[in-house]
């Protein structure tokens, strides 16, 4: 199968693939009213965080039919503030350059659409992940994405953000997880297990799709939840990191992507990853580019 890319709306794409036949699912949908990629069928503008969290989790009763009895889902999330913008509208209010906060029209009462009031952060991670627990998920871990080269924000009331949450959802009880191939170095070259706050550095990406996350972000995601062979699913490919991932580590992937502009990126990407040693090569830390 290789890598097989789908362009639609991932709700109505999803209906399409078989039970029982995705290994792992590995995603980081939009993030709720943060960004504006100009498609009417898009996900993450939503009028309200419930609406949001509904629609997602609409989307995994699907995920959760294709997705084997052994299966796993690691899903990466990040959170957002509210805030008053004189902009008119709430969709038309969104910034492009403040990552982090969704803004709607001051004259609007902030209480029918948030239900907080301003400068409050919404806890959309959390509250996508337990809606997911209450509709049948078990949830298994919260882990941290610690990154190290945080976007600077101009903030002065509180620290500036630089963590994210990746879930790792399942099924049932038992699944499978290869806790041997993630396992990560200590002292006297004896390994350790691996723990739950994952340092990794946002690395800059030259194409079109700006919210791309890191390829060694997903590596272990796709190493401990997926066997060699099995078929990992991303609803929301974007730019293509899951495949090109998958791609080098010998695993197949399905990928649902809206915008046909960042299925070419991907991909342009997939035709330059032909190997483990490639995808090890592309890696570039904080202290590289900053």
């Amino acid at each position: 199968m290789g890598v097989e890319i789908l362009n639609g709306n991932s709700f109505e794409l999803i209906k399409t693939l078989p039970d029982d036949s995705i290994d792992c699912v590995v995603t980081s949908p939009p993030y709720f009213g943060l960004r504006d990629y100009n498609n009417e069928n898009q996900y993450g503008l939503e009028n309200t965080p419930n609406e949001y969290v509904e629609k997602m989790v609409l989307l995994f009763r699907d995920i959760h039919r294709v997705l084997r009895g052994s299966g796993t889902a690691w899903l990466n999330l990040g959170d957002t503030y509210a805030n008053v913008s004189a902009r008119a509208g709430a969709l038309n209010g969104i910034q492009k350059g403040n990552v982090g906060t969704y803004n709607w029209n001051k004259d609007r009462e902030y209480k029918k659409v948030l239900d907080v009031k301003p400068k409050n952060i919404l806890g959309i991670p959390w509250r996508v992940a337990f809606a997911l627990q209450g509709d049948g998920w078990y949830l298994r871990q919260d882990i941290i994405w610690a990154r190290p080269n945080p976007m600077p924000e101009s903030v002065k009331d509180r620290c500036t953000k630089s963590h994210e949450y990746i879930f790792l959802l399942c099924k049932n009880p038992d699944y499978y997880f290869d806790l041997e191939s993630i396992k990560e170095p200590c002292e006297y070259e004896v390994k350790r297990h691996k723990r739950s706050v994952w340092s990794v550095a946002v690395r800059p990406f030259a194409g079109a799709h700006f919210a791309t996350f890191p390829t060694a972000l997903i590596e272990p995601c796709i190493l401990a939840g997926c066997p060699e062979g099995g078929t990992v699913l991303d609803p929301f490919f974007g730019s293509g990191t899951t495949g090109v991932v998958c791609q080098s580590l010998g695993r197949n992937c399905i990928g649902f992507e809206l915008n046909p502009t960042y299925i070419e990126i991907a991909k342009n990407r997939l035709a330059g990853f032909e190997s483990k040693d490639e995808l090890k090569a592309s890696r570039i830390g904080y202290e590289d580019w900053i």
